[in-house]
């Protein structure tokens, strides 16, 4: 626990003081509200804590990126059992709108502020358990990685994960903090983003038959991306234009325009896949390409094995079980390519909205549970 205390604290009361602590440190992500403050004095906030209670801390930089540090702090000694790693994310979407979204404001059991539910609740209880189980000898290695960037490019969980064999760090299981009313994640859908450029011919509108109208071409790809999208979320995704652009000035034939069409895919689906699916769309008369910006497979939680152990020992300890679905993407399967991965944690409401907010009886049953359960160490990791 934190340098000074007197009498072990209770794991759910210290995480809500860590909480306040937290949501009090701007750490919006500059990647995107350019020039916002970032992650760096959140991390140092939290070395400072963790190396006063008895870990090794390291700053992970972002590739090209020192300003976007990421976090891991390892308990000092030898390891006391099976690693497992604790992970959540300190950056948090920006705060337009609100009129003072750095200020913990308590209302009942409610705690408002920028980052409460999304995920700062979470990360107190990550912390304060790992605290505490070190404290106690516990015959598990909680190791904290506590990243940058999860909530536009995953810049710091890609090196975290990279940095770990260096750092000695060899996971049997990791439970992902991110908020889901203290359920279990049953399973998190991916998703792609796909580029599409038109061409056209300008030409005056008075004679636009001289001319190939690029918007016209869009507008056709708009209808039939409206009309595929009934059966992709028939069967779980979704399907839809999120960003559409054309032509310069009136009076002109448009000559170019361009979309970015969204795939949400099933924990099943491979998200490569959104390119067919979208050129399967374009009438080749309009000599139309389409190119991938980005992808991010899903991930579902396993039938068996260390995180499925351990989610069970956790769900019953918080009277949840695996009934969470995530309708949006999350870091779990950046993680379960290094180690089997559970999700779990508190949450509230207003998430990325002006009221966000999180449930005070979740951090402290959430850091309760997790001292609870861990301190038996997690279940068959080896």
């Amino acid at each position: 626990m934190a340098e000074g205390s007197g009498a072990v604290p209770d794991p759910g009361d210290e995480a809500v003081r860590l909480l306040t602590e937290l949501v009090g440190v701007d750490s919006v992500n500059p990647g995107l509200v350019p020039g916002a403050a970032g992650e760096r004095e959140v991390v140092d906030l939290l070395a400072a804590r963790l190396q006063r209670s008895g870990f090794a801390t390291t700053v992970v930089p972002a590739p090209g990126d020192a300003d976007r540090p990421s976090l891991v702090a390892v308990p000092s000694g030898p390891p006391a059992g099976p690693t497992l790693v604790l992970n959540g994310h300190l950056d948090t979407v920006g705060v337009e709108g609100m009129a003072e979204p750095f200020a913990a404001r308590v209302d009942g059991d409610r705690l408002h502020a920028r980052g409460a539910a999304d995920m700062k609740g979470g990360v107190a209880g990550l912390v304060v358990a790992a605290e505490a189980l070190v404290a106690a000898g516990a015959p598990v290695r909680p190791v904290l990685a506590l990243v940058a960037d999860e909530e536009d490019a995953s810049l710091g969980s890609e090196a975290v994960v990279r940095a770990l064999p260096d750092l000695g760090v060899h996971p049997a299981v990791c439970l992902v903090a991110e908020p889901t009313d203290l359920a279990l994640c049953r399973s998190v859908r991916g998703f792609a983003v796909v580029r599409v450029a038109l061409p056209g011919r300008a030409a005056h509108s008075s004679q636009a038959e001289q001319g190939v109208n690029a918007v016209a071409h869009l507008g056709r790809l708009l209808v039939a991306v409206e009309e595929r999208a009934a059966a992709v979320r028939a069967a779980g995704g979704d399907l839809m234009v999120t960003v559409a652009r054309g032509g310069t000035s009136p009076f002109v034939v448009p000559d170019a325009a361009e979309c970015l069409v969204e795939l949400r895919t099933t924990a099943e689906q491979d998200a490569a896949t959104a390119l067919d699916v979208v050129r399967g769309l374009l009438d080749p008369a309009w000599r139309a390409s389409a190119e991938t910006v980005m992808h991010r497979d899903g991930w579902s939680l396993d039938t068996d094995g260390p995180a499925a152990d351990l989610a069970a020992r956790l769900g019953a300890s918080l009277g949840t079980g695996a009934t969470f679905d995530a309708p949006y993407w999350l870091e779990a399967p950046l993680w379960q390519a290094v180690c089997p991965t559970l999700v779990c944690g508190p949450s509230g409401g207003g998430l990325h909205a002006v009221d966000e907010w999180v449930d005070l009886r979740q951090v402290r049953r959430f850091a309760r549970a997790l001292v609870e359960v861990l301190s038996g160490g997690p279940a068959r990791a080896d």
